[in-house]
């Protein structure tokens, strides 16, 4: 059985858990992570000396980083078909995955923790505008792809769309007026109706 680290207040530990049930897989999950703890403790550090979630352990195989476990999964247990088999549609959903993280997230970072995890109070209103100002950008060109073909990779559903659906679930659900994206609000409303994102995308963000 599969064995996930990680609570469901992270947007990474919700890409695995939202991989796991489109893959109709069986897995046992521990809170870890945030007030949780555990990510400090010796066990779990030798098995990811990062102390972060989500880490999870297939068997043998133990893994951390979310999107190379999102890759993981797909590869084992859908090969051909959320893991691509042509090379070039693989490494479009590649891309995008890697985007996502190195590119979408950083960008709204801030404006995240700032209107979801910080007292109003506390907010630094500069760091939300500069978030916003970074990320407004990309959903141009996200939707501008999206206008182009029904999903990340092409014309159906792959791994590509679990790590940037995630992350629309968080742009979208901020407190805060949203510029209208029509693509990729016509693609979340199809990505939303999966059964795999049940109880993942349909979370309040915390």
């Amino acid at each position: 059985m599969l064995h996930l680290w990680g609570r469901m207040s992270s947007i990474n530990v919700r890409k695995v858990v939202w991989t796991v049930q489109e893959l109709g897989l069986t897995m046992q999950r521990t809170d870890a992570g945030g007030h949780f703890g555990i990510v400090l403790e010796p066990e779990f550090m030798a098995k990811n000396p990062n102390a972060m979630v989500p880490l999870l352990e297939d068997g043998e195989v133990t893994l951390w980083e979310s999107n190379v476990i999102v890759r993981y999964l797909c590869a084992k247990y859908s090969p051909g078909n959320f893991y691509p088999e042509s090379l070039g549609e693989r490494f479009v959903a590649e891309q995008w995955m890697d985007w996502q993280q190195t590119t979408l997230n950083p960008a709204g970072r801030h404006a995240f923790v700032q209107l979801v995890r910080v007292a109003p109070e506390q907010r630094h209103q500069d760091w939300i505008d500069a978030s916003n100002a970074e990320t407004e950008p990309l959903m141009a060109i996200l939707d501008a792809h999206l206008g182009r073909q029904a999903y990340l990779a092409g014309d159906r559903f792959t791994m590509a769309d679990i790590p940037v659906a995630c992350e629309i679930h968080r742009w979208t659900n901020l407190p805060q007026p949203q510029v209208p994206r029509p693509n990729i609000a016509r693609w979340y409303a199809e990505i939303l109706a999966r059964p795999g994102a049940l109880g993942v995308l349909d979370q309040a963000l915390s």
